[in-house]
C-alpha cells in the first residue's frame, strides 16, 4: 500500500472519529431543549418548577418554559414555537387537535375552579349554585350604577385563557350574552394572568373566577385575603392536558431547529407515570393542607371515584375519549 493510500485511510478514520464523537458529545454531554408552552396555573403554582427539578435530574433535556394563557400557549404550537403544550380548555383543545397541530392528547390532571369575593359577600353568593351566584353579582352590580365611587365588583381574566373560556361558558350556561356583561360598569377585564388578575381583584374587594390551586396559593401566603365561596360544583370542573405538537405541520415555522417531537412523547409518558401522577396529587398538602391538583389518570382507568369521572368524561372527552384515534401517532399504549 502506497504512502498516500495509507494517509486517506488514517483520514478517512479521523473524520469517522470526529463524527462519531460529536454525535457522542451531543446527545450525552449536551442538553436537547423541549420547549413547553403552558397555562400559567400550573406554573404559578410552583408544580412546573418541581416538576421541571426532578424531569432535569433524570433526562438528558432542558425544559425551556412558557407560562401564558391557554390561548397564547395554543398559539405559540401553531407557530411551531413550543413541543408540547399543557392547557385546560377543552374546547380549544379539540379545534387545536382537529386542525392538524395537536396529537397524542392525554389528561393529566384536574381541580376546580372556585369564585372568590368580598369577606361580607354584598352580593350574597356564598353556598349557591353558579346561576344563582351569577344572578346576584348582577343584582348587585346593576345597584351600583347610580352611586358614585368604585363600582367594579367582578374582575375577569379577559386574556383568552382557559380560566377566561371557562368564565365565558358559566355566564352563558346562567342566561347571560357575555358581550353585554362586559360592557356593564359593574364588569373589569384585567387582560392578564392569573396571579395578577388576583391582585386586581383583592384591591378592588371584587368576586372573580379563579382556578383553586393558585388561589390557594395566594390566599396562604398572605397575597390577597378574599375567601373562596363557591367549591367543587361540577360546572366549576377544571381540567389540564398536555398535547405534543405534530412536527409535520409546523416544522418549517419552529424558531428552533425541529420539533422535538420524540423528546415531546418521553415528557408526556412521564407525566402520565405512576410515581409522576403521584407527585401532582401530593402537591400542596403540606404546604396548605390539600392537594392543589389531583392526578387524573389512574382516574380515568379505573372509572372511579364517581361522579367525579364522569364528569371529566363529559366535560373534556371528544367522540368518547380523550384523544380520539385520528388524532394518535403511535404510542398506543397510553390509552389502553
Amino acid at each position: 500500500m502506497q504512502a498516500w493510500q495509507k494517509l486517506l485511510i488514517v483520514a478517512a478514520l479521523a473524520t469517522i472519529i470526529v463524527v462519531a464523537g460529536t454525535l457522542v458529545y451531543f446527545n450525552y454531554f449536551t442538553k436537547r431543549r423541549l420547549f413547553i408552552s403552558t397555562t400559567t396555573s400550573l406554573y404559578d403554582t410552583g408544580l412546573l418548577d418541581l416538576i421541571e427539578t426532578e424531569y432535569e435530574a433524570t433526562h438528558n433535556v432542558d425544559l425551556n418554559i412558557l407560562a401564558v394563557g391557554t390561548g397564547i400557549a395554543i398559539q405559540h404550537a401553531q407557530n411551531g414555537d413550543a413541543d408540547v403544550v399543557l392547557v385546560h380548555s377543552p374546547s380549544v383543545e379539540k379545534t387545536f387537535l382537529e386542525e392538524g397541530y395537536g396529537e397524542n392528547r392525554k389528561i393529566i390532571a384536574y381541580n376546580f375552579f372556585t369564585i372568590i369575593g368580598p369577606e361580607d359577600d354584598p352580593a350574597g353568593i356564598e353556598g349557591k349554585t353558579i346561576t344563582d351566584a351569577l344572578d346576584g353579582i348582577v343584582t348587585y352590580g346593576d345597584s351600583l350604577a347610580d352611586q358614585a365611587g368604585q363600582t367594579q365588583i367582578w374582575v375577569s381574566r379577559g386574556d383568552n385563557s382557559g380560566t377566561h373560556s371557562k368564565e365565558k361558558s358559566l355566564w352563558s350556561k346562567a342566561g347571560y350574552d357575555y358581550e353585554s356583561i362586559t360592557e356593564e360598569p359593574w364588569y373589569a377585564s384585567a387582560g392578564q394572568g392569573m396571579g395578577a388578575t388576583l391582585n386586581i381583584a383583592n384591591e378592588k374587594e371584587a368576586y372573580c373566577l379563579a382556578d383553586i390551586g393558585t388561589y390557594l396559593k395566594y390566599y396562604s401566603d398572605g397575597t390577597i385575603s378574599l375567601p373562596a365561596l363557591i367549591l367543587e360544583e361540577e360546572s366549576l370542573l377544571n381540567v389540564y392536558s398536555v398535547m405534543a405538537v405534530s412536527p409535520t405541520v409546523v416544522a418549517n415555522q419552529s424558531i428552533h431547529e425541529k420539533i422535538s417531537f420524540d423528546d415531546a412523547m418521553e415528557f408526556i409518558e412521564y407525566l402520565v407515570s405512576p410515581e409522576t401522577q403521584q407527585l401532582i396529587t401530593n402537591y400542596g398538602k403540606d404546604t396548605y393542607g390539600q392537594s392543589l391538583f389531583t392526578g387524573a389518570v389512574q382516574p380515568l382507568i379505573d372509572d372511579s371515584p364517581q361522579p367525579l369521572v364522569s364528569w371529566i368524561q363529559d366535560y373534556a372527552f371528544f367522540d368518547g375519549s380523550e384523544c380520539p384515534p385520528q388524532y394518535r401517532n403511535g404510542y398506543a399504549d397510553l390509552y389502553t
